[in-house]
Order: structure tokens, then C-alpha cells, then sequence
């Protein structure tokens, strides 16, 4: 008995027409569902990375204002050290650090001040004065908005 084309029970293939095709489509449901992912865990992480040395801010009802693109975010924590966008600055150095970073432009960034709440008031208007003294007269202080501040 001769094994030929007909033994495995299959007909022979013939032409193109037989081959499969490659599937062209791509299937976006699992693109979709690690984008969503991706997305949920930026907003849930993105509040988070403003604030970056661990400061208890005072509680006020003053309403929360647009944040600006070009500022600078000087901190001061319980102990009195200053932090220059989360970079500390070595006692003395302060108006130094002001210095270089102020442009040369007429207008000057914004400074937004965190103040931890233990901080004596002096200390407060002292690197005030230091970032007036700079050039830098557009100065906002961050606070925690709360209903029952006085």
C-alpha cells in the first residue's frame, strides 16, 4: 500500500487560496485596560509629589489660587531650615541662593512659602524680608484650607 497525499485524509492544497492570512487587526483591549491602569495610578500619585519636606502648615479659609508655571517653593520646617524647591540651603547661604536664582528678567517667578505652624512669626518675616531684599516681591504663603480656622 502506497502512502500518498490522500493517507492522512486531508485533500491536497492547491493555490493561494488555501493558505491562512496573517490577522491584520489588533486587538486594543488590553491596551486600553493597562492605559486606564497607568492613568488612575498618576492621579492618585501626582497630589503627592508637591509637597516634599514634611512640613504641618497653619489652617486658614482663604480659598486655594492657580498654581503658576514659573515659581519657586521655599520651605521652612520645625526647626528652621530652609529648603529651596525641596533642596536644603545651609544656614547663611539663603540670600546667596536668591541671588543666583534670581533672573535677570523683569519679571520675577512667584515664590510660594510653606511655613511649618510651630515656626515663631520672626523666623516667618525674617526669610520674607530675605526674598523681598532678592527682588522677590510676588510671595504667597500655603496654607491647609480648614472651616474652622480663625
Amino acid at each position: 500500500m502506497a502512502m500518498g497525499a490522500m493517507s492522512s485524509g486531508r485533500p491536497p492544497r492547491r493555490g493561494r487560496g488555501s493558505r491562512r492570512t496573517p490577522i491584520a487587526e489588533i486587538n486594543i483591549t488590553p491596551m486600553v485596560d493597562v492605559m486606564l491602569v497607568l492613568l488612575i495610578i498618576f492621579m492618585v500619585t501626582a497630589p503627592l509629589l508637591t509637597a516634599g519636606v514634611p512640613i504641618e502648615l497653619p489652617d486658614s479659609r482663604a480659598e486655594a489660587l492657580e498654581q503658576q508655571q514659573d515659581q519657586i517653593t521655599v520651605s521652612i520646617d520645625s526647626a528652621g531650615y530652609i529648603h529651596i524647591d525641596d533642596e536644603p540651603v545651609p544656614l547663611g547661604a539663603f540670600a546667596e541662593r536668591l541671588a543666583a536664582i534670581a533672573p535677570t528678567a523683569e519679571k520675577k517667578p512667584l515664590v510660594t512659602l510653606r511655613a511649618d505652624r510651630s515656626l515663631e512669626y520672626a523666623r516667618v518675616m525674617a526669610v520674607m524680608g530675605e526674598l523681598n531684599n532678592a527682588g522677590f516681591n510676588s510671595i504667597s504663603l500655603v496654607t491647609n484650607s480648614s472651616e474652622k480656622a480663625p
